[in-house]
């Protein structure tokens, strides 16, 4: 059973807002374990995931997805149902959001129904800093950020947490408020000082870790350009392959993502027309079934699409804590 399980009323569940899954206060530390360990039993077989099934609403690159996962080895089991519109933002609207509803495995009820925001966020940072610790150089120090929305300040968090080395951020954002709020947050929470930069090439020529997480685009608007990532650096591509050019693909020497089926299914949607051959996935580095990085000068990069067993792990951590302090609804079902 699911913790907490024990003292719950099987026909009642528990509906945590944003607010109330923030204020659970699970760390980004217990995160990337609960991370780690769920691409440790994919890696072994023992999830059931399928590729996440979507629609697009409306026009451009609106999409909402449905990601349900079960992991018998974390007694967990759920769906979360997420929408990324990127006109959003000019309505001052978020860019991602969503619910996800966890089931007991034992009876399949509902036990919760959560807000899916903060999670995405902080799960999509997370499988970026398990994959930096296979792909990754260990004393790498310089970090950019390319788009410094959420997804930019999650990362901050979580490769910090694996790479304690990033002392020096670089970040670039089309948006001035964006980027400046993104320079102010990890000042607080990191005591860094970031440095903004006017263009994509400035902040990728010398760094040791690229990030760039914009919106998800069926047509690459390719700004990363081939001869500016420097050897032996590591990327997370968390928006497909939006900022690379094919040319820049090219000089890669490893790359991988969290789900080779996936991949393939959105890559017959239109996604992904001039990647390079996949050598590994997430739960395949981790069990070490495949090598991740094996020389200094290796050029490599994650390119993790996000899947549902990131927020199934992750959800839990989150009902307990909240569960401990009292937070949230509870709804008669």
């Amino acid at each position: 059973m699911t913790p907490s399980s024990a003292s719950r009323d099987p026909l009642t569940l528990r509906y945590l807002s944003r607010a109330d899954v923030e204020a659970a206060g699970v760390s980004i530390d217990a995160v990337i374990e609960a991370v780690e360990t769920g691409f440790r039993e994919k890696g072994n077989g023992r999830v059931e995931m399928p590729p996440k099934p979507g629609v697009h609403p409306g026009e451009g690159d609106n999409f909402i997805h449905a990601m349900p996962a079960s992991i018998p080895g974390l007694d967990a089991v759920g769906v979360k149902w997420i929408s990324g519109y990127p006109g959003n933002q000019a309505r001052g609207l978020p860019y991602i959001t969503g619910l996800l509803i966890l089931n007991d495995p034992a009876t399949g009820i509902p036990i919760a129904v959560m807000d899916a925001t903060w999670i995405t966020g902080v799960r999509t940072a997370a499988a970026s800093a398990v994959s930096a610790r296979y792909l990754a150089r260990p004393d790498s120090s310089v970090l950019a950020i390319l788009a410094c929305g959420v997804q930019g300040s999650f990362h901050v968090d979580a490769l910090r947490a694996v790479l304690p080395g990033l002392v020096t951020i670089r970040a670039f954002d089309p948006d001035p408020d964006r980027v400046s709020a993104f320079a102010a947050g990890v000042r607080s929470r990191h005591g860094i000082e970031v440095a903004v930069v006017a263009d994509p090439e400035a902040a990728v020529r010398g760094a040791d870790v690229i990030v760039t997480s914009g919106p998800i685009l069926h047509t690459p608007h390719a700004s990363i350009k081939a001869g500016w990532m420097a050897p032996g650096a590591f990327a997370s591509a968390v928006d497909f392959d939006s900022y690379w050019d094919p040319a820049a693909l090219g000089e890669l020497d490893l790359f991988t993502t969290d789900d080779v089926a996936q991949l393939e299914h959105f890559r017959g949607i239109g996604y992904f027309r001039n990647i390079p051959p996949i050598a590994a996935d997430l739960g395949q580095l981790v069990i070490g079934a495949r090598q991740g990085r094996t020389s200094r000068e290796q050029r490599t990069m994650a390119c993790n699409l996000g899947l549902a067993l990131d927020d199934i792990a992750v959800a839990p951590l989150v009902l307990r804590a909240a569960e401990e302090k009292g937070l949230g609804t509870l709804l008669p079902l």
